[in-house]
């Protein structure tokens, strides 16, 4: 791994990411595989991003092949972060609206991004186990007393959001635009 990723992940509480994670079977042999075909990416679970006393969380699917999963960033170097990172920079979220690299000095404000599976999961498609696998990281985000609005980027982010609340799925259906106050 190139030494400009030494420092990715380093200060986040430990309930929040494992650097070394390798829980999953498949998501390890996967991003081993990755690795070895793709020299400077950095292939490993991608930690949050942003400010750690945020109010607002935003959570996705999953790390890209060649975006968070090269880049070490959530939603940074690939076509799925344009739009976010355009919007959180509209509403004053973002320092800058685009992020392309880690060293790019982007910072958010309060406002902090995270994925409900941390590895690259193979054809972006993670299994039940390997989600279940990550929930407990996202419990422990999601249960930081500064969080107000979590943002769910995604069916996948929903239910994995729902899951780390121990909320029932059936009380709160996925939906486009969809707002569910959660107490």
């Amino acid at each position: 791994m190139s030494e400009r990723f030494n420092e990715i992940g380093k200060g986040l509480p430990s309930s929040w990411y494992d650097r070394e994670c390798r829980r999953c079977d498949r998501l390890s042999s996967f991003l081993d595989e990755v690795s070895s075909r793709y020299d400077g990416y950095f292939c490993r679970p991608v930690p949050p991003f942003g400010d750690h006393n945020a109010e607002l969380l935003i959570v996705g699917l999953a790390p890209g092949m060649h975006g968070a999963n090269a880049t070490g960033r959530p939603f940074t170097g690939d076509h799925a972060g344009i739009l976010l990172y355009q919007t959180l920079h509209k509403f004053g979220f973002a320092s800058a609206s685009e992020s392309v690299s880690i060293d790019d000095g982007l910072k958010l404000h309060n406002c902090r991004i995270t994925n409900a599976v941390k590895c690259l999961p193979p054809q972006n498609k993670p299994v039940g186990a390997e989600e279940k696998n990550c929930n407990p990281y996202l419990v422990s985000e999601i249960s930081d007393p500064q969080i107000r609005v979590v943002l769910a980027l995604g069916q996948l982010a929903h239910r994995a959001i729902l899951r780390a609340l121990d909320i029932r799925q059936s009380l709160h259906r996925f939906g486009h635009a969809a707002v569910h106050v959660l107490d």
